[in-house]
């Protein structure tokens, strides 16, 4: 039981920074219908970023962090300025190739600037792990579960109660309406990629200190994300959220009790377990009929 508990702290750590990715890829998705397969890059840039800052211009930590998110955003609004915007009325196939591209671009331009060593992001925390009951956790991943729990409740706050949220919510619904009803949809498509590569890059700069970084590590992370927007449900931003947290407990349960080797696989196992009883997700999107 004592383990079980340990587990499920360190589940909840990993799921939170997982639903982060899922509802970011899912959110552009809803939005833009863009399969964004820059993602997994987005979160590496976020964990570089962090390195950059801490190690190399020797700023704040949490300052590094902060800006490791914004200059996430801006990459993101960047991409969608420049390679999507002119391609809003492709076909979805000439898009998926354009994100692909600019995924290996992103990739190699890490390589290329950072070396294919991994590196260790230093941070404040100490390393003696709070006790509580039977439970101990690092005071690191402690704040990575609170800053990963701020984030996800302030963007479903902005979602809900800001003029852009709502904005965001009517295109995701039906963009014609919403072009109809005043919506600027090229700028909520601007700020709809720069939000999801936000939260991207966020989760990269978060489980970063906890990880090694290295220019590949987007490349799982990016399949994870795509898995848990479709173990949700394609679409579904409160399915995405679900499917986060339900990822990471699978994937920690799994490490802890069984291997950790295989730890990555029973992830996926669950995502097909789960498919082939509902295929939609666990949280379809709603469609509109008529």
């Amino acid at each position: 039981m004592d383990q079980a508990l340990q587990h499920l702290v360190n589940g909840t750590v990993l799921g939170g920074t997982y639903a982060l990715l899922g509802i970011g890829l899912t959110l552009v998705f809803g939005v833009m219908r863009v399969v964004n397969f820059t993602h997994g890059e987005l979160y590496a840039f976020g964990a570089y970023m962090t390195y950059a800052g801490v190690s190399l211009l020797k700023l704040d930590f949490f300052l590094s962090l902060a800006l490791a998110t914004l200059l996430g955003m801006a990459l993101g609004a960047a991409i969608e300025f420049v390679l999507l915007r002119p391609m809003r009325r492709a076909d979805i196939d000439s898009t998926m190739l354009v994100m692909i591209g600019a995924a290996l671009v992103l990739q190699n331009g890490e390589m290329w600037a950072w070396g294919g060593v991994a590196k260790l992001i230093p941070n404040p925390f100490p390393g003696t792990p709070l006790v509580i009951g039977p439970v101990s956790v690092l005071p690191l991943r402690l704040f990575v579960l609170l800053v990963s729990a701020a984030l996800l409740l302030g963007f479903w706050l902005a979602l809900d109660r800001t003029r852009t949220g709502m904005a965001m919510r009517a295109t995701f619904q039906d963009p014609e309406t919403a072009a109809l009803m005043g919506v600027r949809i090229g700028w909520v498509n601007t700020a709809t990629f720069a939000i999801g590569s936000g939260l991207a890059a966020a989760a990269g700069a978060l489980l970063g200190p906890v990880f090694m970084v290295s220019p590949t590590m987007g490349d799982l992370v990016g399949l994870k994300a795509f898995a848990i927007v479709i173990l949700g449900g394609l679409g579904s931003l409160p399915g995405a959220t679900i499917g986060g947290f339900a990822l990471g407990f699978v994937e920690e349960f799994a490490g802890g009790f069984v291997s950790t080797e295989y730890r990555d696989a029973f992830g996926f196992l669950l995502i097909i377990l789960i498919l082939a009883i509902k295929p939609q997700g666990l949280v379809p999107a709603k469609e509109r009929i008529g």
